[in-house]
């Protein structure tokens, strides 16, 4: 603070820091608004932020203000603030200097009265409608008489001891309990838990997977049964492959789980009634279908032995089948010994004419007749032959003088392709000739080009190319950091050096020549020893 009497100030006006006057304007803020209720509408809320801490703003149609939740009062909230909601906040007023901004620091938060409850269950009714979590496709058909019941309730109220009682006046089953939360911080998320829980359990596991599930709770007010309007419970119970029921509050109470359940119990009472059949109305009606199966079976004999009977009674007897077979058997047996008597007779006679075509003087002619047609083939067979002889031996007559001209054309062609080998020979010796002098013309002139385009006659003339760690070109004074080491190449050789610190030894090289030794640098005071290139 400075002097309170400066006699070059025109004013007697106290003089603060800016760091005084904004802890005084915090100091004065957080005394007078140190615990506040404040009501407006939800502004600018994006989620909490990776740090678990929540910023937004509340306005009304007037003004605006910060707001902050810190993350341990967030977690504590039994509302989650949404953008849009109308609530009432109870926190205090604080300033940040930083910014000469205030905000006020919420601890506790809930909805607006009744009203604001209703118009957010209805804002998330439909939104869930247009995501078709609500899609009555969706809805599964509960299972007729289940092995296994899972619930999902508070294991210490009445809901529980209803449901087992019930469960077991109808029809025993087991039954799994998942203990939750029902009302309170955490309870939506304990009973979402649980549905994906009893979901996630596998066919022929060590505990057995429900075939449905019952989520039941009490009766209660609005604020009471807020836990199964949890966005987290209604995705949990859409999402449930296990057919599920919804048997939250009394038959007037609605909370968003029942649209998403596969169907919705009045009581919890009732749900347990939807669940499983009563074992007596079923034992009562296997009887009585067990009797009228009886009943049906006898009636159905009886009427299959009287046509059995009329059958029998329309069918002839055994004599009246067997008596015509029987009459055409005797005649075929009475007329076989006569048939056979024919038989003989008319083989015989066919045997006697051909007997009779058969003579001695027959066959010789026919000896003669086949004797005289073979002499022919005979005579025909050797004059074939012998032309066929005659036609070959021309033939090879004409083979015989062609191959004894062959030899002579044979040389001739010979004597010409060696010739022309030799003048081909003597071209190709001519062109490898002037192809390797045009090569070595090429190549003397390109050594030419390279020696005078190549940086190491330069080097020659008494100049050095600087590169640097990674062996580039160093082009600019400016790319070299002091105390970077670079390497110096002359023409005979290169050398390490620390710019800005002097000169390393020089690497072991073969140059052709010994290498110049430099001169040594001066040591100047205060150095380690190494000279400065710069």
């Amino acid at each position: 603070m400075s002097n309170f009497f400066d006699n070059d100030s025109p004013t007697n006006l106290t003089e603060f820091s800016v760091s005084e006057l904004s802890g005084s304007i915090k100091r004065t803020i957080e005394t007078s608004f140190d615990h506040v209720r404040v009501r407006g509408e939800i502004s600018g809320y994006r989620g909490p932020h990776s740090s678990g801490h929540a910023y937004f703003s509340l306005k009304d149609d007037k003004a605006r203000i910060d707001a902050v939740i810190w993350k341990g009062s967030f977690s504590k909230l039994r509302y989650r603030p949404e953008e849009g909601m109308e609530v009432i906040a109870t926190g205090k007023v604080t300033t940040f200097p930083g910014s000469s901004k205030y905000q006020i620091v919420i601890e506790q938060m809930e909805p607006a009265g009744a009203g604001a409850l209703m118009a957010l269950i209805e804002e998330r009714k439909r939104r869930f409608t247009a995501e078709g979590l609500f899609d009555p496709a969706r809805k599964q058909q509960l299972p007729f008489l289940p092995k296994v019941i899972g619930v999902v309730t508070s294991p210490t109220g009445a809901v529980i001891r209803d449901i087992l009682h019930r469960i077991s006046d109808r029809f025993p089953v087991h039954v799994l309990v998942w203990p939750v939360k029902v009302q309170g911080e955490g309870s939506g998320d304990e009973v979402a838990n649980a549905i994906q829980g009893f979901n996630a359990l596998e066919h022929g596991g060590p505990i057995p997977r429900p075939d449905v599930l019952i989520v039941a709770r009490g009766g209660g007010s609005l604020e009471d049964l807020w836990s199964f309007n949890d966005e987290a419970v209604v995705r949990a119970a859409a999402a449930s492959t296990i057919p599920l029921i919804s048997a939250v509050g009394h038959e007037t109470d609605w909370t968003l789980i029942d649209y998403a359940a596969d169907i919705r119990a009045p009581t919890p009472t009732g749900a347990a009634e939807m669940a499983v059949p009563v074992k007596a109305d079923l034992e009562a009606q296997v009887s009585a279908l067990s009797a009228r199966l009886s009943g049906a079976m006898n009636r159905q004999m009886d009427n299959r032995r009287q046509n059995l009977r009329a059958l029998v009674r329309a069918l002839p007897s055994l004599d009246q089948l067997l008596a015509l077979p029987r009459r055409r058997f005797d005649e075929a047996a009475a007329g076989l010994g006569r048939s056979l008597e024919l038989n003989t007779m008319n083989k015989r006679r066919n045997f006697e004419r051909a007997a009779a075509r058969l003579s001695p003087d027959m066959l010789v002619r026919r000896l003669v007749e086949r004797k005289q047609k073979l002499s022919e083939q005979a005579a025909r067979a050797e004059r074939v032959v012998e032309r066929l002889l005659d036609r070959n031996k021309a033939r090879l007559e004409r083979f015989d003088a062609t191959l004894s001209a062959v030899p002579a054309r044979l040389k001739a062609m010979t004597d010409r392709s060696r010739d022309r080998l030799d003048g081909l020979s003597r071209r190709a010796d001519s062109a490898v000739v002037n192809d390797l002098r045009r090569a070595r013309q090429a190549l003397v002139s390109q050594d030419r080009v390279l020696q005078s385009l190549s940086y190491t006659n330069v080097l020659a003339r008494g100049y050095a190319v600087i590169r640097d760690a990674e062996d580039r070109p160093v082009t600019r004074a400016n790319a070299v950091a002091h105390g970077q080491g670079i390497e110096i190449q002359f023409a005979d050789g290169r050398v390490k050096a620390v710019a800005g610190e002097g000169v390393l030894p020089p690497e072991p090289t073969a140059p052709s020549r010994p290498a110049p030794q430099p001169r040594p640098a001066r040591k100047p005071e205060g150095t380690s020893g190494q000279g400065s290139l710069f």
